[in-house]
């Protein structure tokens, strides 16, 4: 069946895609974008949202992926983190929370030195981790540090 001189072809997505795919893939290697691919179908193809299935056919084709250009900015190198000299100076604190209630108790703190790695687990009641989640995290976001403040 014929549309305006081209031929006309049914909602049946494999035959598309092999069309899509017989007009696509032997540019690769003089791949130009996706506009190529539709001028190419459309010269003597037609059918419903043509150009939708030729965008998605080429998004998700893998070789295009790879070879297009890419037009973000490189990131900037990471910096690493400063080692800790002293043990229990940098933390890292999180919790586990939505445990079963046991002994009156349903999350657990977890407090990792950074140093060496030695992690203590205790166990909370929920209630003080949203407490210090909604009064200190939510208002100064997550600390670089941790000081621990032992005393005399």
């Amino acid at each position: 069946m014929l549309k305006e001189e081209k031929v006309y072809i049914p909602k049946d997505k494999n035959l598309r895609v092999e069309i899509i795919w017989l007009h696509h893939n032997v540019l690769v290697a003089e791949y130009e974008g996706k506009w190529e691919t539709t001028e190419l179908v459309t010269r003597n193809y037609w059918w419903q949202e043509v150009t939708k299935d030729i965008r998605w056919y080429v998004e998700g084709y893998n070789m295009c992926q790879r070879i297009k250009n890419r037009t973000e900015i490189p990131v900037r190198k990471l910096k690493l983190s400063k080692v800790p000299e002293k043990p229990w100076t940098y933390l890292i604190v999180d919790f586990i929370t939505k445990l079963p209630l046991v002994a009156k108790k349903n999350a657990i703190l977890v407090v990792c030195d950074r140093l060496f790695k030695i992690t203590h687990f205790v166990a909370i009641i929920e209630e003080l981790a949203r407490l210090f989640r909604n009064n200190v995290w939510k208002l100064h976001k997550l600390p670089k540090s941790i000081v621990s403040d032992r005393g005399p």
